[in-house]
């Protein structure tokens, strides 16, 4: 299986979107600072991720996500989970 996911920076409130085969070692690697794009923005929280049968796929839907379109999406999609974050 290969996972696009969402981590929310509990520090400043940002997204980031990714995708891997391996969900669990790829959020271990954001959270102990060996992702450039995360490092010193922990706490990170997975908030959202969706799993697809090949890499291409998943690569196809992080990119929707980061996309206008995926974003308002993903608002929609996480509605009440934002409204108690703030």
């Amino acid at each position: 299986m290969f996972y696009t996911y969402i981590l929310l920076s509990l520090k400043d409130k940002h997204y980031y979107t990714g995708s891997t085969n391996n969900l669990r070692k790829r959020f271990s690697e954001h959270t102990n600072n060996k992702v450039y794009s995360t490092k010193g923005r922990g706490p990170l929280k997975l908030i959202y991720y969706e799993a697809c049968l090949n890499e291409q796929d998943a690569r196809q839907r992080e990119k929707y996500l980061k996309s206008g379109m995926g974003k308002r999406y993903l608002r929609n999609r996480l509605k009440r989970f934002l409204a108690l974050t703030g």
